[in-house]
């Protein structure tokens, strides 16, 4: 039975999400009002679920399963090694995963990233000044969130920035001893990148 509470968490939380969203949506309309959601109520509730799934997957798999009781490792080579997938894989994998999905679904449109200004892998620094300073200001102003909109390709986004913190000791235990780190005295409760989460604007 715990098994399939632990698989199906995120979708219940995001149902619950969705649903509480959805209810205000309909007071307002009946209040008159014209419905809305307004972009940083949606990037709030996105990055709930997908904040509560990663620390979830983190605590109760890899840490307790690779850290603690040591009956399996986790590794980025998970296949070869047959291991279990690193949380931050797990959650790039979801974040692909929806960018294919909101591609064929246009009315469901935004994307997610996880990223950092001492990134592993090179890819995951940041590209652009809306997400150079929000990682900065995650970073530098513990527990607040950073919003702005910015500008690109011709299209006007919202854009968030969520702090990524260590929840568990394998969280920074990992990062500390990678071959490629740039950093490596990070301890739990230290904020190690931010997850950016950019939703388009109607023009």
């Amino acid at each position: 039975m715990k098994k399939r509470l632990l698989r199906i968490s995120g979708v219940t939380a995001l149902a619950i999400s969705m649903a509480f969203i959805g209810w205000s949506s309909l007071t307002a309309a009946s209040d008159g009002e014209t419905p809305s959601i307004t972009p940083k109520a949606m990037a709030d509730a996105l990055h709930m679920v997908m904040d509560s799934d990663r620390a979830v997957y983190t605590r109760r798999i890899v840490n307790r399963l690779a850290a603690k009781e040591k009956v399996i490792t986790a590794s980025e080579h998970f296949e070869d090694e047959k291991a279990l997938v690193l949380p931050a894989q797990m959650f790039r994998f979801g974040a692909e995963m929806v960018a294919k999905r909101a591609k064929e679904n246009p009315e469901v449109d935004f994307s997610y990233s996880l990223q950092s200004l001492w990134p592993i892998n090179k890819q995951n620094a940041p590209s652009t000044d809306a997400e150079k300073e929000g990682l900065q200001f995650v970073s530098d102003n513990k527990g607040e969130n950073f919003y702005t909109t910015e500008e690109l390709g011709g299209v006007n986004y919202f854009t968030a920035v969520y702090a990524d913190v260590a929840v568990a000791p394998v969280c920074a235990t990992c990062h500390n001893d990678h071959v490629d780190t740039p950093r490596s005295d990070f301890k739990i409760g230290d904020v190690m990148g931010g997850v950016v989460i950019r939703i388009p604007l109607e023009s």
